[in-house]
C-alpha cells in the first residue's frame, strides 16, 4: 500500500469517527432529535395504548428486563468503567439505566426491533448511548466488504452507521437482519378482538328494557296503543318505577347485555398474546389449567422461558459492540443478574444460603450482600462443616482436638 492509500485510510477512518461523534450533525438530526424513542409507528404506539391485553404484556416484560442489575465483570468480579457507568447507572443525560433498558425493551416488543447509537468523544470512547426510533433504521447488508451497516434517515437525509457502532435488539426472523414485530403477528388476533367488543357495545347500547302487560280482559287495538303510550310516558318520568293497577299484571323480561361468548374471546386473546410474546399465560390474568406448588415454580418459568433468550441477547450485544476484543480476552463481560427474580419465599432462601455457606460455596458476606446488610469480620473466607473451619485448614488438623476451635479450648 502506497503512502497516499494509507494517508486516506487514515482520513477515512478519522472522519468516520468524527462523524459518529456527532452523528446527527448535517443528517437532518437536530440536538434534540436524538431520543426519538416516543415516535414508534403509528400502528404500534395505538395497539400499545388501546389494548390492554398487549400493554400488560409488553409491560411485565420491559418492566422486567429494566429491574434487572447489569454489571461488567472480569473473571467472575464486578469492575466498573465509564462505559461500564453508561450502561449501568445513565447511558445519556436524559435518561436512567432502567428508563433506558425498559424504552429499548418495549421498542422491540412493539415495533420488532429496537436501536440505541452510540455517541463517541475524546479518543473515540463511548461518552452516551441514545435511543434511535426504530420506523427510521434500515439495516444494509455491504456485499463487498461482507459487513452489515445501518440507514438512519433523518429529516434532510440518510447517514450510515456501521453495525459495531450501534446496538440492535430484535424479534425473532427468518433470512435478513430485522426483527418481526409481535403486533404485526398478532394483527388479526386484535382486529377480532376489536370487533366483538365493538359488538358488545352497541348492544348495550341499544338494549332497552322489555314489559309483558297483562290484562284481565281483552283489549281493542286502539285501547292498546292507548296504553303502550301511557306505560312508556310513565316509565319515562318516574325513573323506572312503574304503578301496578288492580286486573294487571306487569312482567320484566329479561336481558343479558353482554353475551358470555365474549369472555370467551378474551380469554382467546389472553392465550394467543401470552403465546406470541413467549409468557407464561397466567402473567396476563389467565389462569384456567394452570397449577404450581409454589410462587418459586410460577417465577422459574417465565425466567427461564421467557427472560433467558432476551438476556442472553442483550448480553452479547454488550459484549460484542461495547468491549473490544482484547478487552473480552481479558476475561471482561457484562451480565444480568438473574437472582433477584428467582428468590424463593423466606425458609426456602434461608435454607438454602445454610447449605450454601455450610458447604463452601457462598461466603456469609455474599450473602449478607444479597440482603443489603453489612459485612461482618471474617465473612469473606469460605467455610465447611465439619464443623465448619476455614477452607484453608490442612486436612490432618480437621476434627482434631489440637485445633483452636471458636469456642476457645485445645490441648489440654
Amino acid at each position: 500500500m502506497g503512502l497516499w492509500q494509507q494517508v486516506k485510510k487514515v482520513y477515512n477512518t478519522m472522519a468516520y469517527y468524527a462523524a459518529v461523534a456527532n452523528p446527527y450533525v448535517g443528517s437532518g438530526y437536530g440536538s434534540r432529535k436524538i431520543v426519538t424513542s416516543s415516535g414508534m409507528s403509528s400502528r404500534s404506539g395505538k395497539t400499545l395504548a388501546t389494548n390492554e391485553t398487549i400493554f400488560s404484556a409488553v409491560s411485565k416484560l420491559s418492566n422486567a428486563m429494566g429491574t434487572l442489575p447489569i454489571k461488567l465483570y472480569k473473571e467472575f468480579l464486578p469492575v466498573v468503567t465509564d462505559e461500564s457507568d453508561l450502561l449501568s447507572n445513565s447511558p445519556n443525560l436524559n435518561m436512567t439505566s432502567f428508563d433506558f433498558i425498559r424504552t429499548l425493551e418495549v421498542l422491540r416488543d412493539t415495533a420488532g426491533n429496537s436501536y440505541a447509537i452510540k455517541i463517541y468523544g475524546f479518543n473515540f470512547q463511548v461518552v452516551s448511548i441514545h435511543i434511535v426510533d426504530p420506523t427510521r433504521v434500515t439495516p444494509i447488508f455491504e456485499e463487498k466488504s461482507m459487513e452489515l451497516w445501518y440507514e438512519i434517515k433523518g429529516d434532510k437525509g440518510s447517514y450510515y452507521v456501521h453495525n459495531l457502532d450501534i446496538l440492535h435488539f430484535k424479534h425473532i426472523h427468518g433470512f435478513g437482519f430485522k426483527g418481526i414485530s409481535p403486533i404485526d403477528v398478532l394483527q388479526n388476533t386484535i382486529e377480532f378482538d376489536g370487533e366483538v367488543r365493538k359488538f358488545s357495545l352497541e348492544q348495550m347500547d341499544g338494549a332497552k328494557a322489555s314489559f309483558i302487560l297483562e290484562y284481565a280482559a281483552n283489549v281493542n287495538e286502539e285501547k292498546k296503543k292507548e296504553v303502550i303510550e301511557n306505560f312508556r310516558d310513565f316509565y319515562k318520568e318516574n325513573g323506572g318505577i312503574l304503578f301496578q293497577e288492580p286486573g294487571v299484571k306487569i312482567t320484566q323480561l329479561e336481558q343479558e347485555f353482554i353475551n358470555t361468548k365474549v369472555f370467551e374471546v378474551e380469554k382467546i386473546t389472553r392465550t394467543r398474546v401470552a403465546s406470541v410474546y413467549n409468557l407464561p399465560v397466567h402473567m396476563l390474568g389467565e389462569t384456567d389449567g394452570n397449577s404450581y406448588a409454589s410462587m418459586e415454580q410460577m417465577s422459574l418459568q417465565f425466567v427461564k422461558e421467557t427472560l433467558l433468550p432476551i438476556v442472553r441477547q442483550y448480553e452479547q450485544e454488550f459484549n460484542r459492540k461495547m468491549l473490544t476484543k482484547e478487552q473480552r480476552k481479558q476475561g471482561y463481560y457484562y451480565k444480568f443478574n438473574l437472582k433477584a427474580l428467582l428468590r424463593a419465599d423466606t425458609a426456602t432462601q434461608m435454607e438454602a444460603w445454610f447449605k450454601g455457606v455450610r458447604s463452601a460455596i457462598y461466603t456469609p458476606n455474599e450473602i449478607r450482600e444479597w440482603e443489603e446488610l453489612p459485612p461482618i469480620e471474617g465473612g469473606d473466607k469460605a467455610h465447611l462443616s465439619g464443623d465448619l473451619y476455614p477452607i484453608d485448614t490442612p486436612v490432618s488438623e480437621r476434627n482434631s482436638k489440637t485445633v483452636q476451635t471458636s469456642k476457645g479450648g485445645g490441648e489440654n
